[in-house]
């Protein structure tokens, strides 16, 4: 559940999982019904695991209904055992622990071993580069570190997942090399922090000379970046986007607010003047980058003048791609601490409506500019008669996609052409359509 990053901890301690000659059903398996497990008991599930997010209070709910509706299951025998890890057991797994005795066994974000030793499964050690994917085969997140060392003041992950921790380039080449040799084309490189990369391990930062030695893996063909850091961003990195085409024109950094005033509320190391001038930077050296960003309304200290100063800025940077949050204090944080949530409910939602309708026109005006473009995209999935891609500009769950009809295919590849053959290749294609999410294409 939750973010990127804890579905690669998923796919690591699945790989261990299934070493073990266990097997490992689908997210998405029905669990057998009473009747058929009255009628064939071997039928029966013999342990759910579920990896928890507990960031946010959205977050945080959401995994307590799915334990919630896995007890009940267990309740009904429809499963042998339940154990639950991850961030929200590593937040409160003492009151977890007494709300749901039914659970068999808590564990923390790092306490694979221990989980795996409820599982009988003996860890073999080693470097840890093995992986199950729970994505399409074409595209596989790249964790790159651990942790967090900054100080945000909304921010629960320092306290969760503990201090940065780079892993080796070594070790990230080998499971690079491996992702590609299972047909994996896309790398989404991702941390809570990529832009610190290296500077525990190297004492500098480090994430250029990553992306140059992924770049240099032949079947590897897209590497996108995300939750890049605007302070101190590292301008190689810049360099080597304007200049490898692997890299692809697209850059996740989170702003989360244009304010000086709110910034340094927010504990962010950087102004106002100085996030506009680093989206002046990465425009300048990476010609036609999309950008994504999310912005957070509602921090204590934002009056409207500051919410102004943040609108001002999104209509004159008009980024392709913005989402927002609002403002959540999180037991545990330095807000949460030191604040008072003092910006009322009612009054963040108006503000978050209002910054979404403003976004809601520039993301319609980016994506009519595309029309009549030719681009490389790769093609997702296929059903209901409909493709699913994506160009360099979109990565996958977050932003929107790139839909192409049937009928452009087999006007292009021929009446005997199957369509599931395109799934996780590259076509070219021109953009004919548009609305305020997606693209409409047709196959040239």
């Amino acid at each position: 559940m939750g973010c990127s990053k804890n579905r690669v901890d998923s796919e690591h301690l699945m790989a261990k999982i299934a070493s073990a000659g266990i097997e490992l059903l689908p997210e998405d398996h029905p669990l057998p019904t009473e009747e058929e497990i009255a009628r064939d008991p071997s039928c029966r599930v013999d342990a759910v695991i579920i990896n928890t997010c507990g960031f946010i209070k959205d977050a945080k709910v959401e995994s307590i209904n799915v334990i919630l509706e896995a007890i009940q299951a267990k309740n009904m025998g429809l499963i042998g055992h339940l154990f639950v890890f991850g961030c929200l057991s590593q937040r409160y797994r003492a009151e977890l622990e007494q709300e749901m005795p039914e659970v068999d066994a808590f564990f923390g974000a790092f306490e694979t071993g221990p989980l795996l030793e409820a599982l009988s499964v003996i860890d073999k050690g080693g470097l840890d580069t093995a992986r199950h994917l729970t994505t399409p085969p074409h595209y596989a997140y790249l964790k790159i570190s651990e942790g967090c060392d900054r100080t945000c003041s909304y921010c629960s992950i320092p306290h969760i997942r503990g201090k940065h921790i780079s892993v080796p380039v070594e070790q990230l080449v080998q499971e690079a090399e491996e992702l590609a040799a299972k047909g994996v084309k896309e790398l989404i490189v991702i941390a809570q922090d990529t832009t610190y990369y290296g500077l525990d391990l190297y004492g500098k930062r480090s994430l250029a000379l990553l992306l140059e030695k992924l770049c240099a893996i032949d079947a590897i063909e897209w590497i996108r970046l995300h939750y890049s850091y605007p302070a101190q961003f590292p301008q190689d990195v810049l360099d080597i986007m304007g200049s490898n085409p692997k890299i692809c024109k697209y850059l996740d950094i989170p702003l989360q607010h244009a304010s000086s005033k709110v910034l340094a509320a927010m504990r962010r190391s950087i102004d106002g003047p100085a996030t506009q001038k680093i989206i002046d930077d990465i425009r300048a050296k990476v010609p036609g980058v999309v950008l994504r960003t999310t912005m957070i309304v509602g921090h204590p200290g934002e009056d409207r003048r500051e919410f102004e100063k943040l609108l001002a800025f999104v209509q004159k940077n008009r980024i392709e791609r913005l989402g927002a949050f609002t403002y959540s204090e999180e037991e545990g944080t330095w807000g949460a601490a030191n604040f008072r949530d003092s910006v009322r409910e009612s009054t963040k939602q108006r503000r978050y409506d209002e910054l979404m309708e403003l976004q809601s026109g520039i993301s319609l005006d980016c994506n009519h500019a595309r029309i009549g473009s030719l681009e490389r995209v790769i093609v997702d999935s296929f059903s209901d008669g409909v493709f699913v891609a994506r160009s360099q500009y979109e990565s996958p769950e977050v932003d929107g996609e790139i839909l192409v009809g049937k009928e452009s295919f087999f006007a292009k590849y021929g009446d005997d052409a199957q369509p599931q053959s395109l799934v996780g290749n590259f076509a070219s294609v021109r953009i004919v359509g548009a609305n305020e999410y997606d693209l409409i294409a047709e196959f040239i």
